[in-house]
C-alpha cells in the first residue's frame, strides 16, 4: 500500500535542505527526528490517499489490484495506520522544536487535502508538489529555526519536478478520469499538451536548483549533480511522447529516483569537503 520507491522521492530533499541549514551534519538526534517526521507523513498521507480514493481504486483496472481494493488490508486497519502515522509526524515534529510542531497541523492537513483535489482541480500535481515539496523547507526550520530563501527556492524546485513527474504519470489514466469525472490537466487538455507542461515545469526545477546553488555559494560538485540532473530530465520526456506511453513506469520510478539520490550525494559532497 505504501511503496518504499515513492519515499525516496522526498527523504533525500530533506536531508538537502537538514545539511545546507546546518553548512555540515546536523545531529543524530535532527537527523532521526527528521527522518521519523518524513515516515510518518508520507505513509499518513499515502494511506490516506488510498482510503479516499478506494472506489475510484476498485473501479480503474490499473489499480484494482492495490490492498485494499483487494481485501489484503481492512479498512478499520488503514484508518488506525493513518492516525498512527499522523501522531508519530506531528510527535516527530514537536521533538525538532516548537516551530515545526505548530506547521506540523497545518502541513498535516494540506497531506490529507490533496487526496480531494482531483475531484475538483486541474492543479492536483501542483498541489501534490507543493505537499511534496515542502520537505526541505521542513528540514531547514527543524534545524535553523528561521524562514530563509534558500530552502524556499529548494522547496519550489521539488515542487516542480514533482508536478511534472506526476503529470508524466497521470497519462495513463486519461480515459479512466474523464468517465470518472475526475480532474487532471491530461484529462482535461490531453497528452501532447500535458507533456509540454510537464516539461516547463521540469525547466523551472534546473532554474531553481540553480538559484539554490548560487544563493548558498555552493561549488562544482552541486553544479555538477544539477548539470546531471537536467540530463535526466531531458531523457525522461524523450522516453514518453504523445505516441509512446509504453515507458512510463521507468520515467516515473527509475529516473527519478535517480534524480534526488543524485542531487543528494552531489548537494552533500560540495557542502562536507568544503
Amino acid at each position: 500500500m505504501i511503496k518504499f520507491e515513492h519515499t525516496i522521492f522526498a527523504l533525500p530533499f530533506a536531508f538537502i535542505g537538514a545539511l545546507l541549514a546546518r553548512k555540515g551534519l546536523p545531529t543524530a538526534w535532527q537527523v532521526t527526528w527528521i527522518a521519523l517526521a518524513m515516515i510518518g507523513g508520507r505513509s499518513a498521507a499515502m494511506t490516506f490517499n488510498r482510503i479516499a480514493d478506494v472506489r475510484y481504486d476498485w473501479s480503474n483496472p490499473r489499480t484494482r489490484k492495490r490492498a485494499l481494493p483487494q481485501g489484503t488490508l481492512s479498512m478499520g486497519f488503514a484508518v488506525v495506520f493513518t492516525i498512527v502515522m499522523s501522531l508519530l509526524f506531528v510527535f516527530a515534529a514537536w521533538q525538532l522544536n516548537s516551530l515545526c510542531f505548530y506547521l506540523s497541523f497545518p502541513m498535516l492537513a494540506i497531506l490529507v487535502l490533496y487526496s480531494y483535489t482531483k475531484r475538483f482541480t486541474s492543479l492536483s500535481h501542483v498541489v501534490l508538489g507543493f505537499a511534496v515539496g515542502c520537505a526541505p523547507l521542513a528540514a531547514w526550520l527543524a534545524i535553523d529555526g528561521e524562514f530563509a530563501w534558500p530552502p524556499v527556492f529548494l522547496s519550489g524546485a521539488v515542487m516542480f519536478w514533482v508536478a511534472g513527474f506526476d503529470l508524466i504519470y497521470a497519462l495513463q489514466d486519461v480515459e479512466f478520469d474523464r468517465k470518472a469525472k475526475l480532474f487532471s490537466l491530461p484529462s482535461r487538455y490531453g497528452v501532447a499538451p500535458a507533456l509540454r507542461v510537464s516539461g516547463v515545469f521540469h525547466g523551472a526545477t534546473v532554474i531553481l536548483l540553480i538559484a539554490t546553488a548560487v544563493i548558498t555559494n555552493l561549488g562544482w560538485m552541486a553544479y555538477a549533480g544539477i548539470a546531471a540532473v537536467a540530463g535526466i530530465l531531458y531523457w525522461e520526456h524523450r522516453l514518453v511522447t504523445p505516441d509512446d506511453l509504453s515507458r512510463i513506469n521507468v520515467a516515473f520510478f527509475n529516473l527519478n529516483g535517480y534524480v534526488s539520490i543524485l542531487l543528494l550525494l552531489t548537494f552533500a559532497g560540495d557542502i562536507l569537503i568544503r
